[in-house]
C-alpha cells in the first residue's frame, strides 16, 4: 500500500462486480475508506467485507436513494472526497427504427440521468471537505459508435460533456471532475453483450472477442479490469491534481 486515497472516502456506483469491485479493492488498499452501491445487496456485502467497507443498496436513477447513498458516506465516515460513477446498463442491441424506447429510457436513466445525480448530491459534501475528484466511467462507444447501439452509445456521450461542464463549475472549489473510458474488458456486463451479440448475429463468442476486441488493438488483447481500476486510483488521487474535464482512454490501442 502506497496510501493514495489514505484518509479519503469514496463512493463506487456499480460497486459488487467487475471494474466497480475492482476499483473499491483498490481504493481501500491505498487507504480509502469505501462505500459500494448498486440494486444489489448480496454482492456489495461480499465485497465490502472484503475491503472493510460499507455496502448500500441504492437505485442511481432514484432521487431519494441517491441523497441518502451520499449521506450515509458522510455519517459513516464524516466526509465524501471521491465519488466513481461506474454504474451502467449496457445494450440494447437494435437498429432505431425498431428500437424498443423503454429501453432507450431505461439506458438514459442510468447511464446518464443516474450520473447527473449522483453529481448533484455528492457535490455538497465535496464542497464541505474543501476539495474532491469524481470519475464518470464512460465507454469507447461513446467516441466510437456502432450500429445498433445507439442507446448506450448516446448515453455514455452525453457523460462526457456532463464531465466537461461540471469540471468548469466546480474547479474553483478544488474539485476536478474526469471521464474514464475504458476498452473491452472481461466482465460480467461484456460477457452479457457478447452473448446478445452473438444470438443476434449467429456467429460464436470467440469469433467475435478475436474480431472486435483482439485483433484491432495494438496490444492485441483485452484490457484487464484492474488495468482499468488503477486508471481510475490516478484519476481519483492527488497524482491527478492539474487534470480535470478531460476523458482518459485506456483501450490498449483499438484501432
Amino acid at each position: 500500500m502506497t496510501g493514495m486515497l489514505e484518509g479519503k472516502a469514496a463512493v463506487i456506483t456499480g460497486g459488487g462486480t467487475g471494474l466497480g469491485a475492482a476499483i473499491a479493492r483498490l481504493f481501500a488498499g491505498e487507504g480509502a475508506r469505501v462505500v459500494v452501491t448498486g440494486r444489489r445487496l448480496a454482492p456489495l456485502e461480499e465485497v465490502a467485507r472484503a475491503v472493510g467497507g460499507l455496502a448500500v443498496a441504492a437505485d442511481v436513477a432514484d432521487v431519494a436513494d441517491v441523497a441518502a447513498l451520499m449521506a450515509a458516506c458522510d455519517a459513516a465516515f464524516g466526509r465524501l472526497d471521491v465519488l466513481v460513477n461506474n454504474a451502467g446498463l449496457s445494450g440494447p442491441i437494435a437498429a432505431a427504427e425498431v428500437m424498443d424506447i423503454a429501453e432507450w429510457d431505461a439506458r438514459f436513466a442510468v447511464n446518464t440521468r443516474g450520473v447527473m445525480l449522483c453529481i448533484k448530491h455528492a457535490l455538497p459534501h465535496m464542497k464541505r471537505a474543501g476539495a474532491g475528484a469524481i470519475v464518470n466511467v464512460s465507454s469507447r462507444m461513446a467516441l466510437y459508435p456502432k450500429a445498433n447501439r445507439s442507446a448506450y452509445a448516446a448515453s455514455k456521450a452525453a457523460m462526457h460533456a456532463i464531465t466537461e461542464s461540471v469540471a468548469q463549475e466546480v474547479g474553483r472549489d478544488g474539485i476536478r471532475v474526469n471521464t474514464l473510458v475504458p476498452g473491452a474488458m472481461p466482465t460480467p456486463m461484456t460477457d452479457g453483450l457478447i452473448a446478445e451479440r452473438a444470438r443476434t448475429e449467429g456467429r460464436s463468442a470467440e469469433e467475435i472477442i478475436d474480431e472486435s476486441y483482439i485483433q484491432p488493438a495494438v496490444l492485441k488483447r483485452w484490457v484487464e479490469v484492474d488495468e482499468c481500476a488503477r486508471a481510475a486510483l490516478y484519476l481519483a488521487s492527488d497524482a491527478a491534481s492539474a487534470v480535470t474535464g478531460t476523458h482518459l482512454v485506456v483501450d490498449a490501442g483499438r484501432a
